[in-house]
């Protein structure tokens, strides 16, 4: 079979996959949001907590409730890895250091996973599945809970709740993410992944006769959550390139698809709690068309090397899993870095500078096509909201979505919304590259020396948590820097979407006129794309012209 086959059977297949997904796990999701009916382990949660599932919040209220646990959450994954020395399982692994530790824990509560640490040498199984991996838990049913949010702003009228996250969190976790966990976990440990709760898993050279001791960090336990939730922190330091963590192409394929599924089946989940399932449709398909757009573009970059050195080398395979060739490479770098997982199955530093643009651009978007778990579907449903009020200054007539009035109060927020993340990323690059010691971390010059920088602060920032590995980040500057761009940027959007909730659930519901725009249409889905791309474009492309595109028309 020839590549070119190879990556189409690929993509046809996930395509496929997801479409079987959409419906059952989107309506499952709505029902988990919606429903009256409390598990009995649930209440016995509620009452250890201290929480009245029946009170609904208002957005300060549920805001406050989010920061609460993050902040909770942070300082016990900063102490768990302060003192794994002291914890069992800790396989004689040292504390981590003060600046790296607040980096981590930084890191998984906001959903990023950024390593400045190799896995394999640093942590112990403790604070592998104690610290990392409750994180990986609890930081993506949050992302899911803000958006159920939202859309309760969109349903509800006349009133200032907005639910209950703590219930909101629980059902996620015990309904969704802990079953999905534990049956595909099974599945990529019958498929080839290491599950060894022995301190290291050991091989015998048949050869010589002698014996090697492997870190296996469980992986088959961990590596679906890393994934589905997308969260992206690998157990090892080569991340989805190991062969623990990705031994063949079935389990290259099952991963892009877990990073995917709950993303893209959320737009169903929004049409079947507003009441309309064009709706739903509509986000989907701008998903769609932008991911197929990306992998599209990148796969043709690497496998034409434009605009690359390595074309004298006629080498497209440079930093590529050899296993897995450029499709598999390039899908799982697109789906990485438009979901805002971070893992890689491939060093993205080594490709094109067109490819490795493209992975930037693809966190620039907002990562909304289909972007994190939750992060996505309120990303696109503010550029919704602004591709809304763009429709509406051409007719003149004030905005409306889904039977509520965009406002200067909504348009204040979803403006600081698109604003938030960009500011945090162009800003933390300017001082990242003004700064000696931070510009003795590259270890390349000119363009791609810069877009190294500027890939870092965009993934961090953006709670993406790739890298260009060419940047060496576990220095005092990077790991400080890094750790409050990965909050600012998981957490400042966090309170201006709820905010804007807020503000929406407190009008009334204006019925459609002949002057509404129909925002379940292909030309509203035309808009959507077009205002996505303009709003990136402008933000983005000074930065872009002197990183990636400098080096690719060089």
């Amino acid at each position: 079979m020839s590549v070119a086959t190879s990556g189409w059977l690929q993509a046809g297949l996930l395509v496929f996959a997801l479409a079987v997904t959409y419906r059952p796990l989107g309506d499952y999701m709505a029902h988990i949001l919606t429903s009256p009916k409390h598990w009995r382990v649930e209440k016995g949660l509620y009452r250890l907590m201290g929480v009245d599932p029946e009170a609904d919040q208002t957005w300060p209220v549920y805001i406050r409730s989010v920061l609460a646990i993050s902040v909770v959450g942070m300082l016990l994954l900063y102490l768990i890895l302060r003192i794994q020395d002291h914890l069992m399982m800790s396989l004689g692994m040292p504390p981590m250091q003060a600046d790296l530790a607040y980096n981590t824990a930084a890191s998984f509560v906001a959903n990023t996973n950024w390593q400045n640490y190799v896995g394999e040498s640093t942590l112990g199984y403790t604070a592998q599945f104690l610290g990392l991996a409750v994180q990986n838990f609890v930081s993506a049913a949050v992302g899911i809970c803000i958006v159920a949010a939202l859309i309760r702003g969109f349903v509800r009228t006349k009133t200032d709740r907005l639910g209950n996250f703590w219930v909101d969190l629980t059902r996620l976790n015990l309904r969704l993410l802990l079953p999905i966990s534990v049956v595909l976990g099974l599945v990529l440990i019958a498929a080839g992944l290491p599950q060894e709760l022995s301190n290291h898993l050991t091989t015998v050279n048949t050869v010589t006769g002698g014996s090697q001791s492997l870190y296996t960090g469980a992986t088959g336990s961990q590596e679906v959550i890393k994934l589905l939730g997308t969260n992206g922190g690998g157990i090892f330091n080569a991340n989805s390139a190991h062969p623990f963590e990705n031994p063949n192409g079935f389990t290259n394929w099952l991963e892009v698809y877990l990073m995917l599924m709950i993303a893209f089946s959320l737009p169903r989940t929004f049409g079947k709690m507003v009441g309309s399932h064009k709706q739903g449709y509509v986000i989907l398909s701008v998903m769609g068309i932008i991911w197929v757009a990306s992998a599209g573009f990148m796969t043709w970059a690497e496998e034409r090397h434009w605009g690359s050195a390595l074309a004298v080398a006629g080498s497209s395979m440079n930093g590529k899993e050899v296993r897995l060739g450029v499709p598999g490479s390039t899908l799982f770098a697109t789906t990485s870095t438009l979901t805002s997982t971070g893992a890689v199955n491939s060093m993205h530093d080594s490709y094109t500078a067109l490819g490795g643009g493209t992975a930037i651009f693809n966190m620039m978007l907002g990562e909304i096509a289909p972007g994190g778990t939750g992060s996505g579907l309120y990303g696109m449903l503010i550029l919704a909201i602004v591709t809304v009020f763009v429709a509406g200054l051409m007719v003149g007539r004030t905005p409306e979505y889904l039977g509520k009035k965009i406002r200067p109060a909504e348009m204040k927020y979803a403006a600081l919304y698109i604003l938030a993340t960009p500011s945090v990323a162009l800003a933390f690059t300017g001082i990242a590259m003004a700064t000696t010691t931070a510009r003795n971390s590259m270890n390349n010059s000119g363009p791609h020396g810069f877009s190294e920088v500027l890939y870092a602060f965009t993934s961090m920032s953006n709670n993406n948590g790739s890298a260009f590995a060419g940047l060496t980040g576990n220095t005092d500057f990077y790991n400080t820097m890094g750790g409050l761009a990965m909050l600012l940027g998981r957490f400042l959007p966090m309170i201006f979407v709820l905010a804007l909730a807020g503000s929406l659930a407190k009008q009334k519901h204006t019925p459609a006129s002949v002057g509404t725009l129909k925002t379940h249409t292909p030309l509203f889905a035309g808009l959507l794309t077009g205002v996505i791309f303009i709003v990136v474009g402008l933000t983005y492309f000074p930065a872009l012209a002197l990183g990636p595109l400098a080096e690719g028309l060089k």
